[in-house]
């Protein structure tokens, strides 16, 4: 197991290395001058720009940039923001806490959503629960992100609210160490949209898994010796089901770890995916790059934890 993760660690860093080489070349090579420009801002001053060209080593040769570039990275340094005069951490550590208690929020709730309505619908083939659930996944499945969030808000916040239920905050976000209450209160409606969509997929997923592993030989052989219905589907069934949902979820989390813009924009909420939308409006260079070099070590990272629960789930995997 230790080999297993150690292997898919090293792998990761690797990957993580290309990534670094494939955004500095796509964001810093080329003319020297032009690249101080654009890093600098469209309303930078030539003094500005200058120092950006000074501090970023551009009058060097491109592998001594890199090396540059690289050694800052790996001390935590993503550069200055010109545009507010800021390091783009700090606009990562305002922004990144925001997607983070979205997507775990959302996420939570899509899983349990959606796992357990696909493994009901699986024990309770073709009733009117199962073709229930497999409507409402497709019915959701097929909402735009943000036709559903408008939706919400305008049932939940506009209408209660007129009708002098103001139940549900419209926008804007509440820092959990400031109050656990209102950091709830603020994403539920972020939450159930983010998760209602996703949570479709996780359905249909955990439904067709479900139905393949239930028709296999060491069900009816647990079924044959006497075990209840029910360890036979947590304990026997749903481990090996979960293999394709564990794949799903990892996908899912690193996407929305990237920056969960649609959701973000509708709900005023500035976390990675708003502030990526702002900062490509404004040409704000050096945190577009921040916010790339964050969503894949994101992927990664997700990548890293999906191969551990499949070593969990299945020991077969720590074989390969």
């Amino acid at each position: 197991m230790i080999r297993f993760l150690a292997r898919r660690l090293a792998l990761g860093v690797v990957v993580m290395f290309m990534v670094t080489v494939a955004v500095y070349l796509l964001f810093f090579a080329g003319d020297a001058h032009a690249i101080a420009q654009r890093l600098a801002g469209r309303q930078a001053t030539p003094e500005v720009v200058a120092r950006v060209y000074r501090n970023l080593g551009l009058d060097r040769p491109i592998l001594a940039q890199y090396g540059h570039f690289l050694w800052r990275l790996l001390h935590g340094d993503l550069g200055t923001d010109y545009y507010h005069q800021v390091p783009v951490t700090t606009v990562l550590k305002q922004a990144a806490p925001i997607t983070f208690s979205l997507t775990i929020g959302a996420a939570v709730i899509w899983l349990l959503i959606g796992v357990s309505s696909g493994v009901y619908s699986s024990i309770r083939p073709r009733t009117f629960a199962d073709r229930a659930f497999t409507a409402t996944a497709l019915f959701f499945y097929s909402i735009p992100v943000f036709v559903l969030g408008l939706t919400l808000l305008y049932l939940l916040f506009y209408q209660l609210t007129v009708h002098h239920l103001a139940i549900f905050p419209a926008t804007g976000y509440v820092s959990i160490t400031a109050n656990p209450w209102e950091w709830m209160h603020h994403l539920l409606l972020p939450w159930l949209t983010l998760a209602l969509i996703s949570a479709a997929a996780y359905t249909r997923l955990s439904r067709t898994s479900m139905l393949e592993v239930l028709g296999e030989d060491y069900i009816r052989t647990a079924r044959s010796k006497g075990l209840s219905e029910k360890r036979v589907i947590v304990a026997h069934g749903l481990r090996s089901a979960l293999t394709p949902v564990v794949t799903q979820f990892g996908i899912d989390v690193a996407a929305s770890l990237g920056g969960a813009i649609l959701t973000e924009s509708v709900f005023g909420l500035p976390g990675l995916g708003y502030e990526s939308v702002h900062a490509i409006n404004n040409q704000d260079l050096p945190v577009i790059v921040g916010i790339v070099l964050v969503a894949s070590g994101a992927v990664i990272l997700a990548n890293i934890v999906v191969d551990a629960l499949y070593a969990v789930l299945d020991p077969r995997v720590r074989l390969h």
